[in-house]
């Protein structure tokens, strides 16, 4: 069993909006939890040798290389951070994991099945700890909705709702890039959908039935100049879901919502209340409780605080609020409990590829127009 203790040397793959999340991550971990050693910062991987030395430098690591086969197979790295496009996340996270690396990698878990499949029995074989970068399950705020539900505060639950929401694609003239290609996955339905299924599986188990409904609402972009392409993936979708137990569940995602920045909604209605939550207000909790006077009755509004472990390693006093970030801090220190051995709250390759079922299942039943079994 690992020390928890020891110094874990660290291997960064990417550097873009996801690979400075780990980056500072990984140089935060320390200072916030102060239970671990310091990671050391070994080795990052970009495309070319000069931007890969000017990203080390800024994120503190201590060499670079234009090779990212290198970066996997060097002694002094003990784990990977994958932060690529999803394209390139099975070849990476296999290759890592047969170097007897362990590793963190951004979701989804790839864009092919097969290639999800390949992961996670390369991390079986490992022996290895492999997890996926699905950070929102490590809010204070989501942590204190598991401790409602799983304590009995809203009764039996019996409905889920849930949404995602931005609008980085909603303007017809924003240039194609990388997520308009099928080789990026389907679209919203893995770009998306697998975050607020991340909230769902945790607190409710995995999907067992799928019924979904894909838009493309711009069938081109501008691709340079007056030159059009083609848009080959869906930035809206629709699931009706039944999940195991029974518990009836839907889920909407768009990528084109104007006005929406960074909404993940989560509504659950129980026998004896209702839970709302939404990721744009971030610390808070919308609680109802169907009892007591019903002249009084109405949502109470929880803000998360030094008494919503572990935001007490942050800030000690309340109403200052966490960041997305701060999450991704969260879970370097739970991947580093895995790592050591101790119980973790991370989403496991395993846990990513029940996902992974229930996002393929969920492009199955788009095409055949009716309900779908999840594997």
């Amino acid at each position: 069993m690992a020390n928890s203790n020891a110094p874990l040397g660290v291997g960064l793959i990417g550097t873009g909006y996801m690979g400075k999340c780990h980056a500072l991550a990984w140089n935060a971990v320390k200072p916030v939890f102060g239970d671990v050693a310091r990671p050391r910062l070994e080795l990052l991987c970009e495309t070319s040798e000069a931007y890969a030395s000017a990203r080390a430098e800024e994120f503190g690591f201590a060499r670079s290389t234009s090779d990212w086969r290198a970066l996997v197979s060097d002694p002094a790295v003990d784990v990977v951070s994958i932060t690529t496009p999803n394209a390139f996340h099975a070849e990476m996270a296999i290759a890592a994991l047969k170097a007897g690396k362990h590793v963190w990698c951004e979701k989804p878990m790839a864009s092919d099945f097969a290639d999800a499949l390949a992961m996670n029995a390369a991390a079986k074989e490992s022996g290895r700890v492999a997890i996926l970068g699905y950070n929102y399950i490590q809010n204070p705020a989501f942590r204190e909705i598991a401790r409602l539900i799983g304590e009995g505060g809203i009764g039996t639950p019996f409905q889920i709702r849930a949404e995602m929401d931005e609008d980085f694609m909603a303007d017809p003239d924003t240039p194609y890039f990388w997520k308009n290609a099928s080789s990026s996955g389907y679209g919203a339905l893995d770009d998306f959908a697998v975050h607020p299924l991340s909230l769902i599986q945790r607190l409710f188990g995995r999907v067992e039935r799928v019924f979904c409904d894909m838009a493309m609402p711009y069938a081109t972009r501008p691709d340079g100049g007056d030159e059009a392409r083609a848009v080959e993936t869906h930035d809206m979708a629709n699931l009706l879901m039944r999940l195991e137990g029974g518990l009836q569940a839907s889920l909407q995602v768009n990528r084109c919502a104007w006005g929406r920045k960074g909404r993940i909604a989560l509504q659950v209605f129980g026998s004896k209340g209702s839970i709302l939550y939404d990721q744009e207000r971030m610390n808070e909790v919308e609680l109802y409780r169907a009892d007591g006077d019903a002249r009084q009755q109405g949502f109470a509004r929880i803000l998360t605080g030094p008494q919503h472990p572990p935001y007490d390693r942050f800030i000690p006093a309340p109403g200052h609020g966490l960041g997305f970030n701060d999450l991704k801090v969260i879970e370097c220190r739970e991947l580093l409990r895995a790592i050591a051995g101790e119980p973790a709250s991370v989403i496991s390759f395993a846990d990513g590829l029940e996902i992974e079922r229930a996002v393929h299942a969920a492009a199955r039943s788009f095409e055949v127009g009716g309900w779908v079994e999840v594997a």
